[in-house]
């Protein structure tokens, strides 16, 4: 079945596709218990807030639904709890002990997904390692969780692909077990032969880790997106198995981020609220009015892109690339639509201005995260009438900047998403 098709059914009619996997509904309620819960501890602001929002929603769903199965009437433990959240910060996924058998629970919201992706905290580090991964499949726009999947321990081992951009362990859908009704069979019938606990890396011996206050100075940097990724993975298996020293790790890069935020708050911000309202500053326009002051072709481009034209909210900017670039200049477009759960859809692209037909040759577009980091970037050809950034989501309260680059030429346009759901539906 492919990604369209399994998109336009309803729930009932994928559990009959699907009577294998266990689907679980969410309700509206449902979803705000996560996220209160979540914000209780976590300000909407910070760095990996959504990924937080999602392992509690996830973990308290299956937890739910284990409750609520007389055969599961045992002791039931987790790993992250409340008060440890922040450890989904910084990595995906959760533990879900019951009596002797340890799962992890490892979510994604891609629509189709075609592999599990395990980070390799949880198969590499004994503390963590679990008998069972469960593939768990996030829906919120459908308000549905479905776990379609789990792989041993053991088949991790022998047979998953590492991948080392990502840090994580990798194996396709076809390797795993679609019926979770099996693996509580084996549970029954072979508890003591679950797996063998030591995989690849050894546990690190604190006298080789550097400083820990060097460690934690390196890793709170405002410009490291992602820790795990960044540290080197013996360093990082010390510190994020200590509380005092994650919690450590999180609080700083919350300051610094919050640094961040204000530095942003000194320099003028595209803020998409007042956009709503058709209020245009520092430079931007409506659409219309600033095409209408460009030649024709360039409108036509614009007004037959139906992707950018579906967006709700759209505002213009001419850039002026400078004397030394002949004054030439070009138009930033940039497209907004709500999505579900307090997200915004957001299209970028770049056209000529005035009567030039094509951009500048080598012309960089970037978007970059609210650290200042690279998240994707397009290059103009020769003839290239425009460029576009792919279609992009980003939670409300979060800040992302736009960047173009040519020759000597760095521009920058910062933009935050403020609270507009209300007002674009």
């Amino acid at each position: 079945m492919n990604k369209v098709e399994i998109m336009t059914f309803q729930l009932n009619e994928l559990e009959e596709i699907y009577p294998e996997n266990l689907w679980l509904t969410l309700s509206p309620e449902q979803k705000q218990d996560a996220w209160k819960k979540t914000f209780q501890q976590f300000d909407i602001n910070h760095p990996n807030s959504w990924q937080i929002f999602i392992n509690c929603l996830c973990q308290n769903e299956f937890l739910k639904w284990l409750k609520c199965d007389p055969d599961f009437q045992q002791d039931l433990n987790t790993f992250p709890e409340y008060q440890d959240a922040n450890f989904w910060g910084f990595v995906n996924g959760s533990i879900i002990t019951i009596g002797e058998t340890k799962l992890v629970i490892v979510p994604t919201e891609k629509s189709h997904p075609m592999k599990i992706e395990i980070p390799q905290e949880w198969v590499d580090i004994p503390k963590f390692t679990p008998h069972y991964y469960l593939a768990m499949q996030v829906n919120l726009e459908d308000s549905w969780l479905r776990v379609w999947g789990y792989a041993t321990h053991q088949q991790i081992a022998n047979q998953a692909e590492y991948n080392k951009i990502n840090k994580t362990y990798c194996l396709d859908r076809e390797e795993l077990v679609s019926d979770l009704n099996i693996m509580w069979v084996a549970r029954e019938l072979c508890p003591q032969q679950m797996f063998n606990n030591k995989l690849g890396t050894k546990v690190s011996n604190v006298s080789n880790i550097r400083s820990s206050e060097v460690l934690l100075k390196n890793l709170s940097c405002k410009n490291v997106v992602s820790p795990r990724l960044y540290a080197d993975f013996q360093e990082w298996e010390i510190l994020i198995s200590s509380d005092n020293l994650r919690n450590q790790l999180y609080q700083r890069r919350c300051e610094n981020f919050s640094e961040h935020q204000k530095q942003l708050s000194l320099h003028q911000v595209v803020s998409f609220s007042q956009w709503v309202e058709n209020r245009f500053t520092a430079g931007w326009q409506n659409v219309d009015a600033l095409l209408n002051l460009q030649k024709k072709t360039v409108v036509s481009q614009f007004r037959s892109d139906i992707a950018l034209n579906k967006s709700r909210v759209k505002g213009a900017k001419l850039i002026d690339l400078g004397m030394q670039l002949g004054k030439q200049s070009v138009v930033l477009l940039v497209g907004i639509s709500p999505e579900i759960d307090d997200r915004i859809s957001i299209r970028v692209q770049l056209y000529p201005a005035d009567e030039e037909s094509y951009l500048p040759a080598s012309m960089r577009l970037a978007l970059l995260s609210q650290s200042g980091m690279l998240l994707q970037e397009v290059i103009s050809r020769s003839h290239d009438s425009y460029v576009q950034l792919k279609r992009f989501k980003f939670p409300l309260g979060k800040s992302f900047s736009i960047q173009m680059v040519l020759g000597d030429v760095n521009i920058k346009e910062d933009f935050i998403l403020d609270q507009l759901l209300g007002k674009l539906s």
